[in-house]
């Protein structure tokens, strides 16, 4: 299990990578959503330093040709785990990151105002792996416990609060696999 300070928003275990990209979340909101999204960096590709370059703004954008389409973009997430299971914040649950985009949530605009986002290194058709999805539940069961605002938060996918615009993560998520570990979990 992971530790979690809320009041300074911060996962222990996690390392840390302040993204620039984030803000006060407006008065009175507060997380009360979690969103799952999927993030490869070129598309399809695993691993090397991509994603946290494009979360801090320092991605170069003749690195590879596809970086010239995404180059000036400023986003963020809260949380991302890697393939291999490693847990990096790049913004604390107190601020608001910039992982929704235009999105709608039970007839809620902005979800980024009162979401949480974790982004898993993955592609929509590629499996994801098995530590991500022990790592995502024991994130999320950390953040449930530390927040109560999250306490019974609902967890959605980006393609479900942005749909037409968004797919992930796509269809490989095995959204019954991280349920399970989430009930197992809280069976104690």
């Amino acid at each position: 299990m992971y530790k979690f300070d809320p009041v300074s928003g911060r996962v222990a275990e996690a390392r840390q990578l302040d993204s620039p990209n984030r803000d006060p979340r407006p008065p009175h909101c507060r997380p009360e959503l979690i969103v799952v999204h999927g993030i490869s960096l070129p598309p399809d590709e695993f691993g090397g330093p991509w994603i946290d370059q494009l979360f801090t703004n320092k991605l170069d954008a003749g690195a590879h040709p596809y970086f010239k389409e995404i180059d000036g973009l400023q986003v963020s997430a809260h949380f991302l785990i890697r393939r291999d299971g490693e847990l990096v914040q790049f913004v604390p649950t107190t601020e608001r990151a910039w992982h929704a985009g235009e999105s709608v949530y039970c007839g809620r605009a902005c979800c980024n105002d009162f979401s949480i986002g974790i982004e898993l290194e993955g592609a929509d058709e590629i499996p994801y792996e098995s530590v991500q999805y022990e790592k995502l539940a024991a994130l999320i069961g950390c953040l449930r416990a530390g927040l109560k605002s999250l306490a019974e938060a609902e967890i959605v996918g980006h393609s479900d609060i942005a749909p037409g615009r968004k797919t992930d993560p796509g269809p490989a998520f095995d959204w019954r696999r991280l349920r399970s570990l989430l009930a197992r979990q809280a069976a104690g």
